[in-house]
């Protein structure tokens, strides 16, 4: 096989000359008919290649001719094959030559291809006839000496298997048909009996014979032992055949015929006719030879010759025997018929109809202009045989012929066999290559569809593909053009996708319609002939959330009275997306200025709640500035929102105030100011999510760490011994105002408690009398002063 690799480099790379250069590879001999010995390709790109056996050493029948396919539009696959009468047997023939011919047009390749025929241990061979069904039949003189060698049942060289071959004699070989028993020895001879056969003439002692090649594999034979009488002073033929008939294209020197007499060194000659022109014999070996070329039309004479031969002994001459001979000579047909056109190369487009006309052909026959001749057509195309049909010489198309399967349009291959009626026939073959091409007869076609793309979709995104159709064959030559259509999409000429070129917006325009133009090309042996079809591709845009909600007004100030324990409905927010009216829900949240939790959302309503667990009321007036985040609720992702501010002014009620109200303050000289926020989502890479958490992980550990260490700190520092506390009173005390936004709580110091302490009074200060030297505490409950 690595012998066949180079065969096929070396052909494909167009070497010249191929002679000489040791081609060969190892066969077993168990391979059967129809085996593959190598396949091998061949270039060829502008002829039609033949690949040819020229001549196989020594010659045999055992190789069909080569055979040679089309593989790609220039490659063409060979392929040598074993024939159905193949019998490989290395002991017989273990090498054989065959001389190849690749042919391209012009130029012409030929070398050898050397085979060696391996043996193969795993088939039962024996010798002979002996395991054929015909029995083998041995003669041996009477006079032969006891244990000698008789025959050889082995082949050579399965001897020396050893022990694994066993032979024995299965049939009978009693007494007093036998004079003793054959022997076989571990060299597959078979021996004489040890009492000899003297006395045996004239037997036969027939006998079957197994041989084993061990695992159960054997093989059987009936072999015969004919036993001839010792030679004596007398000579005589023996019955044969006396009319031999031999052709008359039989050259000189050939062998016509071979005759025996019995006798002991018998010689022959020809006693009549003598001369004789024709005919001579050997005269130790009896056979009969031509001398002369034999012709009957110059000659009629030759057409029948009779011989009388002489056998005789070489000591002594008186001692013959006579046989008379007849040797006829048969006409032979010489001559094939001779046809015009020999040889047919055409080609047909594969829209021919069936009865179309290819060719007529016109024969005669040398030998006898006027007789009849016999038309036969052999098409050699696997793909489709019955395409041709031969009507009375005349070459027709049989089928509807198809190039739009897949693969390349076809050549058909055939012979047209022409045979006379002489004697052996003689037979001229017409070779027909029928080259189908193409033609492109249907229009490519494409299916409508409809595609769907967000209009937040980034240029070059993918949509998807036209997928267009062509029955004829290569069905994927088709080009696709969109010129025309809308500019924000485009379709690759080639593969048919669609993307985005532009931005969209759903607002404008939500539908678009593309017309695609389907395009075919390299369908036809005429590189001009196109066809076309269209489709309609509908894309539909999908809404995408890309406008936050807007507030009217988005800054509002006004003033409200209320009362403890009163809810207060401040104002409704207003909101509306003026791009897409018809989004109509939204979410509201406070996300600013709530301190304590004084107001809250119901909906769009923004209400303040005069009851607040936990804070105590203060009557004073405050100022509330509020952060109202607005965003739209639907179903479309991503959710966008805006902040609307409203600043509240609170009075609470007094006895004076009739009826809590709110009043609305018209800011005309104030710019309102439009907050937006937009959310985005990100997505960070897998690295960076990575170390994010690495990183976090570390500041949490360093964190712990030094919060250890403050929380260590602060325990040394409650562990050291206390001085007691003096209070300190300032000289005097200013009642300050009541909390404001924005400002933060001072401490209280806690007063240490005594037996002149008043423990059911809160007192937050102290301060002292200067004229009286008193001191007197502040009780925030009550508001009044209390001396001590």
């Amino acid at each position: 096989m690595p012998l066949l690799r180079s065969l096929v480099l070396l052909f494909m790379l167009g070497i010249p000359d191929l002679h000489g250069l040791p081609w060969s590879m190892n066969i077993s001999e168990s391979l059967g008919p129809g085996s593959d010995l190598q396949s091998f390709s061949f270039n060829c790109s502008s002829f039609t290649p033949v690949l040819e056996l020229l001549s196989v050493k020594p010659p045999t029948t055992f190789f069909n001719p080569p055979s040679l396919t089309r593989w790609q539009s220039t490659y063409y696959v060979g392929k040598v094959t074993l024939s159905s009468s193949v019998r490989l047997d290395a002991l017989s023939v273990n090498h054989y030559e065959l001389q190849l011919r690749f042919t391209c047009g012009t130029h012409v390749t030929e070398g050898p291809l050397f085979l060696d025929v391996q043996r193969d241990l795993s088939r039962v061979q024996c010798a002979g006839l002996f395991a054929s069904p015909a029995e083998e039949i041995i003669q041996v003189r009477e006079s032969v000496t006891p244990g000698a060698h008789l025959y050889t049942l082995l082949l050579p060289g399965l001897e020396l298997q050893g022990p694994q071959v066993q032979m024995s004699i299965i049939s009978a070989q009693d007494p007093p048909h036998f004079p003793g028993s054959f022997t076989i020895n571990n060299q597959g001879w078979l021996q004489a009996p040890s009492q000899g056969l003297k006395g045996q003439a004239g037997k036969d002692f027939p006998l079957r014979i197994s041989v084993t090649f061990g695992q159960g594999r054997n093989c059987q034979g009936m072999l015969t032992v004919k036993v001839l009488p010792v030679p004596s002073s007398q000579v005589s033929f023996p019955e044969q055949p006396r009319n031999i008939t031999i052709p008359e294209t039989q050259g000189p020197g050939s062998e016509v015929a071979r005759v025996w007499a019995h006798g002991f060194h018998v010689r022959y000659e020809i006693v009549s006719p003598v001369p004789c022109p024709r005919f001579s014999i050997g005269y130790a070996d009896g056979a009969i030879r031509l001398t002369a070329p034999l012709e009957l039309a110059r000659d009629p004479g030759a057409a029948v010759t009779r011989l009388q031969v002489k056998a005789f002994q070489r000591q002594w001459p008186w001692a013959s025997a006579e046989l008379d001979l007849s040797i006829s000579v048969q006409a032979v047909n010489r001559w094939p018929p001779r046809c015009l056109p020999a040889l047919l190369v055409t080609q047909i487009p594969e829209t021919a109809s069936v009865g179309t006309v290819l060719d007529t052909f016109t024969c005669t026959d040398p030998d006898s202009p006027g007789a009849a001749l016999n038309y036969q057509l052999w098409v050699h195309s696997p793909r489709d045989p019955a395409s041709l049909c031969l009507q009375d010489r005349v070459l027709e198309v049989n089928t509807t012929l198809d190039c739009d399967s897949p693969g390349p349009c076809f050549q058909l291959s055939a012979s047209i066999l022409v045979l006379d009626d002489g004697q052996p026939p003689m037979t001229t073959e017409i070779p027909v290559v029928v080259t189908v091409t193409p033609i492109n007869e249907f229009s490519p076609t494409c299916a409508p569809s409809i595609l769907r793309v967000r209009e937040n979709a980034r240029p070059h995104t993918l949509l998807g593909s036209v997928v267009g159709t062509d029955m004829d064959y290569p069905h994927g030559n088709i080009e696709y053009d969109a010129s025309g259509g809308p500019a924000v999409f485009t379709v690759d000429r080639r593969n048919g996708e669609v993307r985005l070129l532009g931005p969209l917006d759903y607002e404008r325009q939500r539908l678009y319609r593309l017309t695609v133009q389907v395009l075919d090309h390299d369908q036809d042996q005429d590189p001009t002939n196109h066809h076309t079809g269209s489709c309609t591709i509908t894309i539909e845009v999908e809404d995408v959330n890309d406008h936050a909600p807007e507030c009217e007004p988005p800054f509002q100030e006004l003033t409200i009275h209320a009362f403890h324990g009163q809810s207060v409905e401040v104002t409704k927010v207003s909101c509306r997306i003026p791009q897409e009216p018809q989004r109509l829900a939204f979410s509201y949240n406070i996300v600013g200025g709530n301190s304590q939790s004084r107001f809250s959302l119901q909906g769009a309503v923004l209400v303040h709640s005069g009851v607040v667990s936990g804070a105590p009321w203060s009557p004073q007036p405050r100022t509330y500035e509020l952060l109202i985040r607005v965003a739209d609720a639907g179903p479309t992702a991503p959710h966008l929102s805006t902040t609307a501010t409203v600043i509240v002014h609170l009075v609470p009620w007094r006895a004076s105030t009739v009826a809590p109200s709110t009043r609305r303050a018209t800011l005309t000289s104030m710019t309102p100011l439009l907050v937006t926020d937009t959310e985005a989502f990100w997505q960070p890479e897998a690295w960076f999510v990575v170390v994010l958490t690495v990183t976090g992980a570390l500041l949490l550990l360093a964190l712990g760490w030094l919060l250890s260490r403050l929380l260590r700190r602060a325990a040394q520092g409650f562990q050291m011994p206390k001085k007691p506390a003096q209070g300190l009173l300032p000289n005097s005390v200013r009642r300050t105002e009541g909390p404001t936004e924005g400002l933060m709580e001072s401490p209280r110091m806690e007063m240490p408690q005594g037996p002149n302490s008043i423990t059911s009074l809160a007192f937050d200060g102290r301060a002292q009398d200067p004229c009286t030297g008193r001191d007197y505490l502040f009780n925030t409950r009550t508001g009044a002063w209390h001396w001590l």
